[in-house]
């Protein structure tokens, strides 16, 4: 017995259901709330990072395991951030060099 014949297609209807469900839920402000909220995230490990940092030069550090991984987490977050920022900047300079 074939293995693919096992598996069912999607059908076009479902398709379309699923992307009107998309197309609704999308709007302006969504990819504002999600950069607002990646920001937020940044920066509360950030936080943690520098509270684990704080612990670790107090000798207050519980778990040294825990405080290493919070302080590579705020700085892969950070590079991430700034990637992202550096390619948004270029978006825009590249839409500004376009002419009409």
């Amino acid at each position: 017995m074939n293995s693919l014949s096992s598996i069912a297609g999607t059908s076009t209807a479902e398709l379309l259901k699923q992307k009107s469900g998309l197309e609704s839920s999308s709007q302006g402000g969504d990819f504002a709330n999600h950069l607002k909220s990646a920001l937020n995230e940044v920066n509360e490990y950030q936080v943690s990072s520098e509270n684990a940092i704080g612990d670790l030069a107090t000798g207050q550090v519980k778990d040294l395991h825990q405080a290493a991984l919070a302080i590579n987490k705020a700085e892969i977050s950070m590079k991430l951030m700034l990637e992202i920022r550096n390619k948004a900047l270029n978006a825009y300079k590249e839409l500004g060099r376009t002419q009409l």
